[in-house]
């Protein structure tokens, strides 16, 4: 668990981890937090290992620096926010995924939202629902969360099936495979890095999962809220760098110039709505995106996208923006994905 700021969190989620996870060693990984979250730690979950970061180096390489020290003593990593509520078995059915296909790489549960209102607890959460998926331009969604219409569990996703990403919110991964990678995206700082690293997992000939047989609640925007402007700008951003770094040779020219378009009308359309924070925060994010061309180039070829669109698993053949916007699809199963 990565840890900055979050000791209510600990408070009301570790015990439940500790609860339910039974043969997995909990390790806290703290980003240098302000508040008194590792003397909570220590005092009150003296059997969890706590790693200090030393810094707030954010999402991506808070988790690439603690998972690091861990060395070789492990064959599976769960990367696990501090804002979710597990539920009694939740580990085992994922982990006897990995261990039936050697394959498979990457999984996470079913993500519900987190409530004390029994009905909201039934509707899938925005990060992850029911499995990642992408279109043609590389915009991501789920199963269960069409931007933000999301749909009640009825038991619709309760399957296993390849899937384009996995959530990081709950994210069970192959430490082979991981370290094979590097971790996440460190430029990313935070958002967008689970979809970055499991695109590159299927470049690289590994597979991404759901598994529909395991639930967790997730309570979602713990530390930055959807409207925060620095939020907006790290989605926009890390979302050209998504694709430029992912998608295939053969299919980049159409697809970056498609997003550039879409993100300017989305910005007029941010600045008409009286946002002007977040407006400026989408040109910022284009600016350094086009800043620093050199690096995601290196990054391209260390990384290089070899799987054309028909060829990745959870992908979308349409757009969904046009689908969701322009068509009113506002479920998953009218979109007629394949499986």
């Amino acid at each position: 668990m990565l840890n900055w700021n979050g000791r209510d969190f600990l408070r009301q989620f570790l015990p439940g981890v500790m609860a339910h996870s039974a043969g997995a060693a909990v390790f806290v990984a703290d980003n240098a937090s302000t508040d008194d979250s590792v003397a909570l730690l220590r005092a009150q979950f003296p059997t969890v290992r706590v790693l200090e970061n030393g810094g707030n180096l954010g999402f991506c390489e808070g988790y690439n620096h603690a998972l690091a020290q861990l060395g070789p003593a492990f064959r599976y990593y769960v990367l696990l926010n501090s804002d979710v509520e597990v539920t009694p078995g939740w580990l085992a059915p994922q982990r006897e995924l990995l261990e039936a296909n050697p394959r498979i790489a990457a999984c996470q549960p079913k993500i519900r939202q987190y409530s004390t209102d029994p009905a909201a607890r039934q509707l899938f959460e925005y990060a992850g629902a029911g499995g990642g998926y992408l279109d043609s331009l590389g915009y991501p969604f789920c199963r269960g969360r069409l931007f933000d219409t999301l749909e009640t569990d009825i038991g619709q996703y309760d399957d296993a099936r390849p899937v384009a990403w996995a959530t990081g919110a709950c994210l069970l991964v192959r430490a082979e495979a991981w370290h094979a990678l590097g971790g996440l995206e460190p430029a990313f700082f935070a958002h967008m890095e689970e979809i970055d690293f499991c695109w590159r997992l299927q470049n690289a000939g590994w597979q991404v999962w759901y598994q529909g047989g395991s639930t967790v609640f997730h309570v979602g925007g713990g530390t930055l809220h959807k409207s925060n402007p620095r939020k907006t700008y790290l989605n926009f951003r890390n979302g050209l760098a998504l694709v430029y770094l992912n998608t295939h040779p053969a299919e980049l020219p159409a697809v970056l110039i498609s997003r550039v378009a879409l993100d300017w009308v989305a910005a007029l359309r941010l600045l008409l709505q009286g946002q002007t924070a977040d407006f400026w925060a989408v040109l910022r994010a284009h600016g350094h995106f086009v800043g620093r061309l050199g690096y995601w180039n290196i990054r391209r070829r260390q990384f290089p996208p070899r799987l054309r669109l028909h060829e990745r698993a959870g992908t979308y053949t349409g757009s969904l923006v046009w689908a969701y916007f322009a068509r009113g699809k506002r479920v998953f199963e009218k979109l007629g994905v394949r499986s």
